[in-house]
């Protein structure tokens, strides 16, 4: 694959977004030791009403994605932040964050949110250099052991 990365804004019904929403549920059911171990956060990641969602293609490959959503009047929750393994190192995630959170507050949000675990330590990692801190956790997250959340005013 080239280095050539277009970025196409889509949504949350998008085809190759499906696939990528199957992908994550599979990884994250397997860093957790199963489905069985995380069954309660399974009712708050459906992938299908997120209205914003951007998608990294190569030679017309979808390779990653990102999407959010409104949680409330200020704070847009960034979902299914995603890059292929073959992919990564590229910096496809951090241009997919800059982009999304550009939309957020273009469209009237002032903080990104977002839920991951702490066992994703990458993604944390991510996340704090990108400028987002640890904050308590917020609903439907608040009661999830291993939930992290955390936040950036945009």
């Amino acid at each position: 694959m080239s280095d050539n990365i277009v970025y196409k804004w889509t949504d949350g019904s998008n085809k190759d977004f499906q696939e990528f929403y199957k992908k994550t549920e599979e990884y994250y059911s397997k860093i957790v030791g199963g489905i069985e171990n995380r069954r309660a956060f399974v009712p708050y990641n459906h992938s299908d009403g997120i209205p914003n969602v951007l998608i990294a293609y190569m030679d017309d490959v979808a390779v990653a994605c990102a999407g959010f959503k409104s949680y409330s009047e200020d704070d847009a929750e960034i979902k299914r932040v995603w890059v292929e393994p073959s992919c990564r190192g590229r910096h496809i995630a951090k241009s997919l964050m800059n982009q999304i959170e550009d939309r957020a507050q273009k469209l009237g949000y002032k903080r990104a949110i977002l839920q991951t675990r702490e066992i994703m330590a990458d993604a944390v990692g991510l996340y704090e250099k990108l400028g987002y801190s640890k904050i308590e956790k917020y609903p439907p997250y608040d009661n999830l052991v291993g939930a992290v959340c955390m936040a950036k005013e945009l």
